[in-house]
């Protein structure tokens, strides 16, 4: 039904220049209030700012901000100052006067727009000014050199003032057409978005002074004969060309700015994850209504040509919110709608908590406290967002799980659009690449790797007072484990208090401590060391060589490093902490008073002073990695994985060894030191690896090891499917006499065996289903399992297979991604007689009803050939050290406990890291594979369990 004030113009009817003017000003009446709205929230000296821009573009005066010389292009069309604009110029330079331009005297500047949060819900007194200056096509190269130049002067003249000022340079022509040759916005991504920044221009830009643009007088219905429409108005003289100005129209967003725009919010989301959500999640809706997206900006010019003038409903935040809103409550997602909801309040930064929702005359806390109250939110709820600022890390934790679970899943809806609309053409997919490898570093977890828990979430986590305790491992009889706990607490006073964070080692609690800012400088530590030799002149220590190794804030990634895998830049070796060798070896007591001795072959009689060595690595991606080596092999273990790590690369890492121990620390640690410069002195003398272990071995430390994890063959399996299910280092094409296997797939599958991908067979049984990968060396994996549905069956192997594909890439050198492996889908079919055929598939995709529950496993080396599994469920985790033996019962009532339905279909696992158990090499697929089998067989019994136990 129509408004009864709407304008509906209609060239058949013919348009009345009335009709078109009414439009304009009710376009003007929104801007302008917009525009009082920003003033209000400057500062006066910003409002002065804001105020003067206008005139400092129309005029070349020497005594004026901005002055180049009197050749740069100045002249704001339709534009003359009014007396009061003139007297606010004259308090800056007390001889300006003005004087109209007369005739046609050029006017370059054809308009200025304010672009940004200013005038909006989520403007704050830190909010910058991002000013499109439209001019004239066709300026010359030193005329334009001369306006960026007056522009950049602006800048500094507004930044002296206090406001940070961003002025960007419009060619209307060259926009309309897509092309720029510069950012146009302080959040803009570049060349992968046009549309998508036309889109959040229209809807958000406050015009102050010039030509207002054309796209106003379009009715929505046209939009898609944009360009039929404005032609009629001009050749007709409806409207005069200097009047206007054509940026183009929004009938239609290819679906590669999506995926641009995308990723380049998630990059952003890596620091500031509230701003960067609202937008993602507004990509995925456009994303979703592909082809036939209706974006915002047709919304705002639809009301407006409705006589829907409510400048808070057209607020550019509301709308975005709204238009989330309905996105998700179609589909039935209250949490992450609640987290959006969250985002935006915390973007506004307005406290409601206590007195603050009275605050009637503060327009932005009015608005924002109705749209609490239609939330539901209580006090309570507003006191926790409000006090942000004092969120320490069991707040930030449980915010960041569901932070990333949504930067994960707007990083793979974007990621299937890209494949299914091939829409990273457009975009520079160099680009592209390199923002997955950002948000590869900043949030893919694996084995060692400390995780950066505060994304822009808390200003800070430090605390005052911190306990550190070593304490038995109740769950795992005769191992230790170290706590962190808030407080200073005595003995056996801790053992009341649940930790903020627990670790099998000493070191890999202190890094995740001091990499996430929970320790600083003037955090006062109580120490319960324990069985430990650990003294607090060794744990003072210990943070100070963190503090000097990894200095924080590390400076930001350069997209030349994220080209290359990732290597290592600082290597910090810590020997015998909380060790004293000399107490371990007690027989050598006698012999401490001879100072002439090797620590690798103490007092000559061969005893290794080298107990342990704790490395902790800084890579050329930020990634803060941590690595122990333990027992009579610990130094050779390391050197080994240290050299293997260098390979053929010139790179060298700076090692830095540190020894606090009780007994022979500043020898022990200058000895270690001397071995791995030699190492790396050998190294790059072209000396092959066996030589430097021979070097090595002539120090008296002990033999190598060998390089990986044995990993044991499958028990009761055909002898045929054994030697097939073998692990290979290479492709091997293998073959099978048909006769020999007469009612069996194997000998048609291997016949399609290619190397350089995986693929994936599969037969629908009656309730079962066989399923057969062979790997991209041909090593064969099969598995039978309950059939509920083919989707259920494909998807999570899908979504396996791609973690372990990424995993890969990212180990790969960016220009060698084409070498990434493909998956391919068979089904075998049944046929007539013995034969049997077989049918490529197109890949499972997952659809965007819901995101999937993510489970992901992360293996370690133990004592012995065992490995600790800790499991994450949605980012949320759990591990032996809490759970042992119960681990996988209590996995399986979480899953259990968040799935919509009360399905009885099976646990998966979606992603699994075994980088610690193959040292950093990449393992086949068929490794994983196996992996990931013995797992789920394991979460599914467990399931299993818990399901008989709920049974009536």
């Amino acid at each position: 039904m129509n408004h009864p004030h709407e304008i509906r113009p209609d060239l058949d009817e013919g348009i009345d220049r009335k009709v078109l003017a009414k439009l304009r000003a009710r376009f003007l009446l929104i801007n302008n209030g917009r525009l009082e709205r920003a003033m209000d929230g400057l500062s006066t000296r910003q409002q002065q700012v804001l105020t003067l821009l206008p005139l400092l573009f129309h005029v070349n005066h020497p005594l004026l901000p901005g002055y180049v010389s009197g050749n740069t292009p100045a002249g704001v069309s339709g534009f003359e100052p009014e007396p009061e604009l003139v007297a606010e110029a004259q308090r800056l330079a007390r001889s300006f006067t003005h004087k109209a331009r007369l005739g046609n005297a050029p006017r370059p500047i054809h308009g200025l727009f304010l672009m940004g949060s200013l005038g909006t819900l989520a403007q704050a007194e830190q909010s910058d000014m991002d000013l499109w200056v439209c001019h004239a096509p066709g300026l010359g190269e030193s005329a334009l050199a001369e306006l960026r130049r007056k522009c950049q002067l602006l800048e500094a003249w507004a930044m002296s003032l206090g406001t940070e000022a961003h002025f960007f340079l419009i060619d209307p022509q060259n926009f309309v057409q897509g092309e720029r040759d510069s950012q146009l916005s302080s959040d803009d991504c570049g060349t992968t978005q046009h549309y998508l920044l036309l889109d959040e221009f229209y809807r958000t830009a406050i015009w102050l002074a010039g030509r207002t643009p054309l796209w106003w007088l379009v009715p929505v219905y046209e939009e898609h004969n944009y360009q039929a429409y404005t032609q009629t108005l001009l050749s007709k003289r409806f409207i005069r060309a200097d009047h206007d100005l054509d940026l183009g129209h929004l009938a239609h967003i290819p679906a590669g700015e999506f995926v641009g725009a995308g990723l380049w919010q998630l990059f952003k989301g890596i620091d500031s994850p509230y701003k960067a959500l609202l937008k993602l999640l507004l990509t995925e809706v456009y994303a979703s209504e592909q082809p036939a997206v209706r974006c915002l900006s047709l919304d705002y010019k639809q009301a407006v040509f409705a006589n829907q003038l409510d400048l808070d409903a057209l607020d550019p935040y509301v709308m975005v919110y709204r238009r989330i809103e309905q996105y998700l409550q179609r589909r039935g997602d209250q949490q992450r709608l609640e987290l959006v909801r969250r985002s935006l309040y915390l973007k506004i930064n307005k406290k409601l908590s206590g007195l603050g929702r009275s605050r009637n005359g503060d327009w932005q806390r009015r608005l924002l406290a109705r749209l609490v109250e239609e939330w539901g939110w209580d006090e309570r709820q507003l006191a926790l967002l409000d006090s942000r600022s004092q969120w320490k890390v069991r707040q930030v934790a449980v915010e960041r799980r569901e932070l990333v679970a949504e930067l994960n899943h707007s990083y793979r809806f974007l990621s299937q659009l890209a494949r299914e609309q091939n829409a990273s053409s457009r975009a520079d997919q160099r680009d592209l690449n390199v923002l997955g490898r950002r948000l590869y570093a900043a949030f893919e977890r694996r084995a060692g790797k400390i995780e950066v828990i505060n994304p822009g979430i808390a200003p800070d986590l430090a605390e005052d007072t911190l306990t550190l305790v070593q304490s038995p491992n109740r769950k795992e009889p005769g191992t230790h484990h170290w706590g962190l706990y808030n407080g200073n607490l005595g003995v056996h006073e801790w053992e009341h208090f649940s930790p903020i964070k627990r670790c099998r080692e000493l070191l890999e609690l202190l890094t995740w401590a001091h990499r996430n800012g929970v320790i600083d400088s003037s955090t006062r530590l109580a120490l319960h060391p324990g069985v430990s030799d650990l003294s607090e002149f060794e744990l003072f220590n210990l943070l100070g060589s963190l503090q000097q190794s990894i200095a924080l804030p590390l400076e930001p990634v350069s997209e030349v490093r994220l080209l290359q895998p990732s290597v290592a830049d600082e290597i910090l070796l810590l020997v015998n902490v909380g060790l004293d060798p000399l107490r371990h070896h007690r027989d050598l007591n006698i012999l401490m008073t001879t100072e002439r001795t090797d620590s690798l072959s103490y007092a000559g009689v061969r005893e290794n002073l080298v107990l342990s060595l704790d490395q902790i690595t800084l890579n050329s991606w930020n990634e803060v990695l941590v690595q122990r080596y333990d027992g009579e092999h610990a130094l050779m273990r390391c050197l080994r994985d240290f050299l293997n790590s260098l390979g053929q690369r010139s790179h060298r890492p700076r090692v830095r060894v540190r020894c606090f121990c009780h007994n022979r620390a500043q020898a022990i640690a200058q000895r270690v030191e001397e071995l791995f410069d030699t190492a790396q002195l050998l190294l790059d003398q072209n000396l092959n690896h066996r030589y430097l272990v021979q070097i090595a071995q002539d120090t008296h430390a002990l033999e190598l090891l060998p390089g990986h994890v044995t990993l044991a063959t499958l028990a009761n399996h055909e002898d045929v499917l054994s030697y097939l299910g073998e692990e290979r280092g290479q492709y091997s094409p293998l073959h099978l006499d048909a006769n020999a296997l007469q009612d069996h797939d194997l000998p048609r599958i291997l016949e399609l065996g290619q190397p350089e991908c995986i693929q994936v067979f599969y037969r629908l049984l009656d309730g079962w289903a066989d399923l057969y990968v062979l790997d991209e060396y041909n090593a064969l994996w099969q598995q039978r399992l309950p059939l509920d549905d083919e989707t259920h069956l494909l998807l999570p192997l899908q979504r396996f297979l791609c973690s372990v594909v990424r995993r890969r890439d990212a180990q790969l050198p960016l220009d060698s991604l084409q070498d990434s492996l493909s998956i391919i889908y068979y089904q075998l079919l049944p046929g007539s007689g013995k034969t049997r055929s077989i049918e490529q598939r197109p890949v499972p995709v997952d659809g965007s009803d819901q995101p999937y529950y993510e489970v992901q496993a992360i293996l370690q080396k133990s004592a012995g050939d065992g490995v600790h599994v800790t499991l994450y469920c949605n980012q949320q985790e759990f591990s032996e050290l809490d759970y042992a033996d119960q681990l996988y019962s209590v996995v399986s009532r979480q899953i259990l406990s968040k799935r919509r339905s009360a399905g009885t279909y099976r646990c998966y696992i979606t992603d699994l890291d075994l980088s610690e158990l193959l040292d950093d090499d990449q393992g086949s697929t068929i490794l994983y594979l196996r992996y990931k089998r013995e797992l789920e067989q394991a979460l599914n019994a467990g399931l299993a369990q818990l399901q008989a136990t709920l049974q009536p």
